[in-house]
């Protein structure tokens, strides 16, 4: 009985220690946009070694040195996340933490900032009353408009986003253009749908002149940009109609 007993303990602890991750795995979301708001992957990366706490923290602009301990333990956090490794003589970037530099080829930086911001995240709060009711979203309970009309609206959150599907694209395209070509062999003509800023299309219409790509978005996403010989931009909403070609690609 005593044995049963224990087990059934183990069992609840282990039980209650998931709902605890769960409970607090925002603070793993946070604490990353938090190194990239204050800069710490590029203030390693310019050092050119690992950093010494009292090193990262006189070098952080603007940080309150009494709150040192705080820094402490926010890299005891992304240390554990994977973000860095504590070696000897101080910490280190990770793989993982090389695409949070802000000036990298494939920098996910803008893209972490743009979908842990505040009126991306709020509509999460919403999601049972969602579920209760007529609206097509969570972002319309939150915000009182679609998304795509929020961004219209609002130059700021319009320039957040399409900057940071940019840079997510820049890895994607890459990869996409050597380790896919395959896909695109007897196309002549494809249309990146919601194509944004069309990061992807145009590494496409690089790597496959012969190829005509159009990129298809809203007007204040694609209105201004000028399109190269195989490269157009055209004004549109995917749920209205998509221009006629071979292919249809949608990124994510």
């Amino acid at each position: 009985m005593a044995s049963s007993n224990g087990e059934q303990s183990s069992e609840l602890l282990q039980a209650e220690a998931h709902v605890w991750n769960h409970i607090f795995n925002f603070i793993n979301s946070m604490s990353l946009k938090c190194a990239i708001q204050l800069g710490i992957p590029d203030v390693i990366h310019k050092h050119g070694k690992p950093m010494t706490l009292n090193e990262l923290v006189d070098a952080l602009p603007n940080i309150n040195k009494g709150k040192s301990h705080g820094v402490y333990r926010l890299m005891r956090i992304l240390t554990h996340s994977g973000f860095f490794v504590e070696e000897k003589k101080g910490y280190w970037l990770t793989p993982a933490c090389r695409l949070l530099l802000k000036d990298g080829p494939y920098s996910t930086a803008p893209y972490v900032q743009a979908m842990l911001d505040p009126i991306l995240t709020k509509p999460w709060e919403h999601i049972s009353e969602w579920l209760q009711n007529e609206h097509q979203t969570p972002f319309e309970i939150a915000h009182g408009r679609t998304f795509w009309e929020y961004a219209g609206h609002y130059p700021m959150l319009n320039h957040l986003f399409n900057d940071s599907m940019a840079n997510d694209s820049r890895l994607v395209s890459s990869v996409l253009v050597r380790d896919c070509k395959h896909v695109f062999e007897g196309l002549k003509s494809m249309v990146d749908v919601a194509g944004g800023t069309g990061n992807v299309a145009k590494a496409i219409a690089e790597a496959f002149p012969s190829l005509k790509c159009i990129v298809l978005d809203l007007p204040h996403v694609v209105d201004g940009l000028v399109g190269t010989q195989n490269l157009s931009y055209v004004v549109g909403d995917m749920f209205e109609s998509i221009p006629s070609a071979d292919a249809i690609l949608l990124k994510v």
